[in-house]
């Protein structure tokens, strides 16, 4: 990996990562249109690790105030809205959880595939756009059953080209959630989620024997955490001006794209 692609792939990891637009997908094809070999594990370590950093670093008043509230519950001293936040995310994790337990292969191979990521890219662009149109936006608390329904639909997200975030706000948004706390609510559970995906792939790379570089490892964390700082902030100020329709429709034509591109020797 030269310089270029590190300072390429870290900042597409950081902006997309929170982004309805599936960061996997983009990480993935990025490297294939380039004609680049692919970053290897240790880079997909490092900027997991950058914009799980961005995350804390962005909810860190609500993340201490959550995990205090959630220690004070596990010990049996009341169940606080904060502490009930905390299992909620905690509930919420359990589903993609066990999916990626049980289909480790499956999505690490089979669902890799350009054609995979082009079809659920236009897929879940719909399914999106839906949930805009029939958004109600009645509720601002987060629920049992919404944390059961958006945690299930964020076990879709291992489908490359879903997008993490995209389908749990889309979730969010179905079942009444207002967008800045739908938005809210997708951004804490990435926390766990990232944090797992980090702990698997880094435990992958101790056993592995691949030599790695160290200084493009530092720039994929660097960057990647600022860039994912920048666009967490820079989507939830257009979030209720521009809605989710913009990302609808960029959906839909990098899905047409990837068609045109990797059906065209066909």
């Amino acid at each position: 990996m030269d310089i270029i692609q590190a300072i390429s792939l870290a900042l597409l990891q950081g902006l997309t990562e929170f982004l309805p637009v599936s960061s996997s997908a983009h990480l993935i094809l990025l490297p294939v249109l380039a004609g680049w070999e692919d970053q290897g594990l240790a880079f997909d370590v490092a900027v997991h690790v950058g914009t799980l950093t961005a995350v804390v670093a962005f909810y860190r008043k609500d993340v201490a105030q959550i995990i205090v509230a959630w220690s004070r519950s596990v010990v049996g001293k009341g169940m606080t809205d904060d502490a009930k936040l905390a299992w909620y995310v905690v509930l919420g994790t359990i589903p993609v959880g066990l999916v990626g337990i049980t289909l480790p292969e499956v999505v690490e191979t089979v669902l890799r595939s350009p054609l995979v990521i082009a079809g659920s890219t236009i897929v879940f662009a719909f399914l999106l756009w839906f949930a805009e149109k029939q958004a109600k936006e009645e509720r601002t608390t987060i629920t049992l059953l919404d944390a059961v329904i958006i945690g299930m639909f964020q076990a879709v997200a291992l489908i490359p080209g879903t997008s993490r975030s995209g389908i749990t706000i889309t979730a969010g948004l179905m079942t009444g959630l207002r967008r800045e706390h739908a938005a809210r609510f997708s951004f804490l559970l990435s926390i766990p989620v990232i944090a797992l995906a980090g702990m698997v792939k880094g435990l992958e790379l101790y056993k592995s024997e691949i030599p790695v570089q160290w200084d493009m490892i530092s720039i994929g964390v660097c960057l990647s955490a600022v860039m994912a700082y920048l666009s967490i902030g820079w989507f939830l100020k257009l979030l209720d001006k521009i809605g989710m329709m913009p990302f609808v429709f960029y959906r839909l034509i990098l899905g047409v794209f990837l068609f045109s591109v990797f059906l065209a020797p066909f």
